[in-house]
């Protein structure tokens, strides 16, 4: 089985290289499910409904949030009816949405879960000891997948490890730059720090580079564009053995239309 994972969507910028790239990447390797981290696709903060079936209709099949997940108030109006498209498990408990899910595909129980990191980041509950809160619950899946959103890349490699075997991989997402550390851990689960970024080339972190150097220079807050022009995808892919479940291999992607 093969699952794509693609880097954090930036605005219309990133959807447009979702719809330029994905079917092409999609024949090449034959996948079988396509995972996105979508919390930046909507003007670079936060997703829409309509900019989610955007992308359902280019071709992802699932969306993992992150730190901007309620930065676009729309998402309150279908994130609890969409069984596609789930936020970080360690928010508050009250919080709406789910922080992950399982579904059927090919015969075998999937389950993504989305987490958050605490390091330079808000006051979020331990990621760790919310994902073991959750996994006698969901121990029994043929695969799980964890998307792990944070800044840190320390945090995100001892996490991994510390379920290294539990699951089938980790995805660091947050960063918008893709990493060059895909690899399988020693008890077998796949691993990157950062599966990138889908959107401008010309930007910074998929940003207007203008404005973000206008704001180290002034130190004064600037109102974010997301960049335009020429567009990328970065993505990961997770080739798994169907008949043991395991990695046999997890490399990166990219495509770019210069």
């Amino acid at each position: 089985m093969n699952i794509l994972f693609i880097g954090d969507i930036v605005g219309r910028a990133g959807r447009r290289a979702v719809r330029i790239f994905l079917d092409e990447i999609k024949s090449e390797h034959d996948i079988d499910f396509v995972i996105a981290n979508g919390e930046n696709s909507a003007g670079g903060f936060g997703i829409t409904k309509k900019v989610a079936a955007e992308l359902y209709g280019s071709g992802i099949d699932f969306f993992t949030m992150g730190n901007h997940t309620w930065d676009n108030k729309d998402i309150f109006k279908f994130i609890d009816d969409d069984p596609n498209l789930i936020r970080p498990l360690n928010f508050p408990k009250n919080n709406p949405g789910r922080g992950w899910q399982t579904l059927e595909l090919k015969s075998k129980k999937i389950t993504i879960v989305n987490l958050i990191g605490q390091i330079y980041m808000q006051a979020y509950d331990s990621p760790y000891h919310r994902f073991m809160e959750l996994y006698p619950e969901i121990k029994d899946s043929d695969i799980i997948l964890v998307d792990f959103h944070a800044e840190a890349t320390g945090e995100k490699m001892a996490f991994a490890r510390a379920v290294d075997g539990m699951i089938t991989a980790v995805i660091g997402t947050h960063t918008h730059v893709q990493t060059n550390d895909a690899q399988i851990l020693p008890e077998g689960s796949g691993y990157i720090t950062d599966a990138g970024l889908t959107g401008a080339v010309d930007s910074i972190l998929g940003m207007k580079p203008d404005k973000m150097i206008e704001k180290m220079i002034n130190s004064l807050p600037v109102r974010y564009e997301v960049g335009t022009g020429e567009v990328k995808i970065e993505a990961v892919l997770i080739k798994i053995d169907e008949k043991t479940n395991s990695v046999n291999q997890i490399m990166v992607i990219k495509k770019n239309n210069l």
